[in-house]
């Protein structure tokens, strides 16, 4: 565990926090609703409870890694004393969105809104980890040429590391997990989220899709995701939003028409809605372009 309890970096240009890390030894951390404008990971080491993400409940015990991306709602709940680390970053200190091709995380790790946003770690992968979490400590406490080239280079090498045990477990799951024809009909229902949510989404254009009731799809969906699939299509829509949004300088009609929205101010009140901030705002606090030198 860490030596002394936070550790921070801050972005010299603009006086804003880019890097912390903490150790945390009670349940007041996280016990109300979190909607941060930075990455979460957070490695329980100790202690056992409920995660209320989204719209999903999660039950979770120690050697657990949670992957939260800038403005998700979350809180966890524990059943007595909670333990363990956070790590947070933001976007300017490192983009998850502009980096995904080299890590596999944003599709894997955060922003997946088709599996938990958490891993289980055994014990070999939690010291890993942790060695590595010990390794951004040690450079923290330097004052050594080009530090912020080589903390990213450790957050790489840790968002990989936990990529690759949700790769594996995802596999177990999903060898395991689901019956033969049901596992096909998630597969499918993905398959087709991916290739029509830009045009597609209303639940009755997927039931037909994969010729079933929209009531048998429900079912399913419910069962899998724990999410309804109404929530899983608008859930995939806010996440290319926030992509377009960041990435790009297209403004928020021509986002919400790609989207398959013609009435710009309606496509806003639903994003407003499921995050709680506006397009314009998510752009401002997150900004366009930011962190291209990274």
């Amino acid at each position: 565990m860490l030596s002394q309890s936070v550790y921070t970096l801050v972005n010299q240009q603009n006086g804003n926090l880019s890097f912390k890390i903490f150790e945390f030894d009670n349940s007041s951390y996280f016990d109300h609703i979190q909607r941060n404008n930075y990455f979460s990971l957070i490695i329980v080491t100790s202690g056992e409870g409920l995660a209320k993400v989204d719209l999903s409940e999660y039950s979770f015990k120690e050697n657990t890694l949670f992957a939260f991306y800038p403005y998700q709602p979350f809180m966890l709940i524990p059943k007595g004393p909670l333990l363990g680390i956070s790590i947070q970053f933001h976007h300017d200190f490192f983009c998850i969105y502009r980096h995904h091709k080299e890590i596999a995380a944003n599709g894997i790790l955060f922003n997946n809104i088709y599996e938990q946003p958490f891993i289980t770690l055994d014990e070999g992968a939690k010291y890993s980890l942790l060695n590595i979490v010990q390794e951004i400590v040690s450079e923290l406490q330097t004052d050594a040429l080009r530090k912020d080239e080589v903390l990213v280079s450790y957050l790489k090498i840790l968002l990989v590391r936990a990529t690759r045990i949700k790769i594996e477990q995802q596999t177990i799951q999903d060898t395991n997990g689901l019956g033969g024809k049901q596992s096909g009909i998630v597969q499918s229902l993905r398959n087709a989220i991916e290739d029509n949510f830009r045009m597609k989404h209303s639940v009755s254009d997927y039931a037909d899709m994969l010729r079933l009731t929209p009531l048998a799809l429900a079912r399913v969906t419910k069962n899998h995701f724990n999410k309804t699939l109404s929530d899983l299509i608008t859930e995939r829509i806010i996440v290319e939003a926030k992509r377009e949004l960041y990435l790009t300088n297209k403004t928020v009609k021509e986002i919400a028409y790609e989207l398959g929205y013609e009435d710009e101010f309606y496509f806003s009140r639903m994003f407003k809605l499921k995050t709680e901030i506006s397009p314009q705002f998510y752009r401002q606090s997150i900004g366009f372009n930011r962190g291209a030198s990274q």
